[in-house]
């Protein structure tokens, strides 16, 4: 079957493109780099597709689909620093990229369209661990943080009443907290990383004090990513239509023993100050992943396992 994955050479749509080649697929990669990089994509450049393209170019998106029977829509601007700094990019690419493939797909007469949405809809959930039903939201239309939350939420209603509706058969999955190597460094994982490497001089010193964002109490699941492209296969192969699915684990860390483990690993002592948590930060964040459990999902790295590979290589790429 060829597929097309838009954002392929990002962090999940590289892992993705990795899972989808050794199962077989015919993978056909749409992306422009500005996120990604054709580097996560070296090994297996002579087994893939590659066309250098913006989804928020309808003509050249329609191209990239011509003859495929499933796309993977996970193009997007993610890093939180961007939601602040470039929310009107994060609403154009989202937006029209969930509209130029819906329809690009429609056209080509596609099989089946998965998109990625993110946890982010859901701003403070009301309920933990959370389900697939919980209310989504944006609490303040004022703060641009929720731009990618926003556009996440205008993707999801596209893909199921605007692409549902004109008869594309579409899947979507929520990621929460996917972690791992080479994931960029603007995410909460690889910035504690960067910032104990410099406050420690290159882990030259052993004890050190962590100015953070929020208490420490604050919680997260994460997921690393090889069992996230694990669970993003079989929402795109066993998903119900019209369905959404959560991605992730159930194993709730705060902050504060995240930030232990990471100095176990790099050999650091560390002392957390806390701060404040910026504007529209979520205190909680657990999904419950009960509904991909039933199509065969279930989680194998632990974070202990998932973090020792992650930090190797960003002290490997940060000193």
């Amino acid at each position: 079957m060829k597929v097309l994955v838009t954002g392929g050479s990002g962090f999940i749509g590289a892992a993705l493109c990795h899972k989808l080649v050794s199962s077989g697929y015919d993978v056909r990669v749409l992306d422009d780099n500005s996120r990604g990089s054709l580097t996560r994509l070296a090994d297996i450049q002579d087994q893939i597709e590659f066309v250098s393209g913006d989804v928020r170019d309808a003509k050249t998106v329609q191209t990239a689909t011509e003859g495929c029977q499933m796309v993977w829509h996970l193009a997007y601007i993610n890093g939180t620093r961007f939601f602040y700094e470039r929310p009107d990019e994060v609403l154009e690419v989202g937006i029209k990229g969930a509209i130029n493939t819906i329809e690009a797909a429609i056209a080509a007469k596609v099989n089946r369209y998965i998109l990625a949405s993110t946890s982010e809809v859901y701003n403070t959930p009301s309920e933990i661990p959370t389900p697939e039903s919980e209310r989504i939201m944006i609490p303040d239309m004022t703060n641009p943080r929720f731009s990618y939350g926003g556009g996440k939420i205008a993707s999801e209603l596209l893909t199921l009443h605007y692409g549902g509706k004109r008869g594309l058969e579409t899947v979507i999955f929520r990621p929460h907290n996917i972690y791992g190597a080479n994931m960029g460094f603007e995410h909460v994982i690889p910035e504690l990383v960067a910032k104990i490497v410099k406050l420690s001089d290159n882990l030259t010193k052993k004890s050190i004090d962590l100015p953070i964002q929020g208490s420490g109490e604050e919680t997260r699941a994460f997921c690393y990513i090889d069992d996230a492209v694990r669970g993003i296969l079989l929402c795109g192969e066993k998903g119900k239509a019209g369905e959404i699915y959560h991605l992730g684990t159930q194993k709730e860390t705060s902050i504060r023993e995240l930030i232990e483990q990471l100095g176990q690993i790099l050999d650091i002592n560390i002392n957390i100050i806390p701060g404040s948590l910026r504007p529209g930060g979520t205190t909680r964040r657990c999904p419950n992943i009960s509904k991909l459990s039933q199509l065969g999902y279930q989680p194998q790295i632990d974070l202990k396992a998932g973090l020792t590979h992650s930090v190797k290589w960003y002290v490997q790429n940060l000193t």
